[in-house]
């Protein structure tokens, strides 16, 4: 039987980049040895790399599927209606959603665009295989412009994507426009890197900011403090900056 392909966090290019710079920073030491240090930082680099490729796949801590269920049980739904997934990569967001809510329609939507290893057939395999297909769409749509109606959704998640949307200077307002599509009274969870200050502020000021858009619940919750995240995969450069923000519009 056929296992659903997710993809992983860590593109195999980064690993397979750092290792080919310094296999040519070690050749070149040959002749100059002080660029050997730059060779040993390089597969330094390349080892970190594998490691996190690792520990986020399912052969070994399988991080990322944790990291998707602590999303998930911070969306305080009842899973009656419709959901969006912003974002959803190769699905696997939008698939647990609807695992998770039998009774609920999914809608997952992502730009697909050639930086990313994800693709909206990949997308479509990975819900027939998990036996959710009748009740999981996918569609090409732009995060900062959604193409929906306002309150057109019960429930919205998103995951790691916010800080991406390259076009859009303050991206707060790539939050907002999330929030537009959410009925009156329906609920949210989003993560990112919500604790990177030049990004979103401070987490104080960005509460208060989602809070004057007339958002009346609102809670960020730090993803880095959970237990399930192995010490090096809580750096800034991974986990150690990504929270929560979950709540009701």
């Amino acid at each position: 039987m056929p296992k659903p392909d997710y993809g992983n966090w860590v593109p195999k290019r980064l690993i397979y980049g750092a290792l080919v710079s310094g296999l040519v920073f070690l050749i070149l030491a040959l002749w100059f040895v002080f660029l050997l240090a730059a060779a040993v930082l390089f597969f330094l680099v390349a080892a970190f790399f594998a490691y996190a490729y690792y520990e986020f796949s399912t052969t070994g801590a399988n991080v990322q599927n944790a990291v998707w269920e602590l999303l998930l049980s911070n969306l305080d739904w009842t899973g009656n209606g419709k959901a969006l997934d912003i974002g959803c990569g190769n699905g696997a967001l939008t698939i647990k959603l609807a695992q998770k809510y039998p009774k609920a329609q999914a809608l997952g939507i992502d730009y697909w665009g050639k930086r990313w290893e994800y693709s909206k057939n990949t997308c479509e395999s990975n819900a027939k295989i998990e036996g959710v297909s009748d009740r999981v769409k996918f569609q090409k749509a732009n995060a900062a412009s959604l193409p929906f109606e306002d309150e057109d959704f019960d429930a919205a998640v998103s995951n790691f994507v916010f800080h991406e949307v390259s076009h859009i200077k303050d991206k707060r307002e790539v939050i907002r426009e999330a929030l537009r599509v959410v009925k009156k009274g329906g609920k949210f969870a989003f993560q990112d890197e919500f604790l990177v200050k030049k990004i979103y502020g401070t987490p104080d000021d960005l509460i208060a900011t989602i809070k004057s858009w007339g958002i009346t619940k609102v809670q960020l919750i730090k993803t880095g403090e959970a237990d399930f995240i192995p010490r090096p995969l809580k750096v800034p450069l991974f986990l150690g900056t990504m929270a929560i923000i979950a709540g009701e519009k």
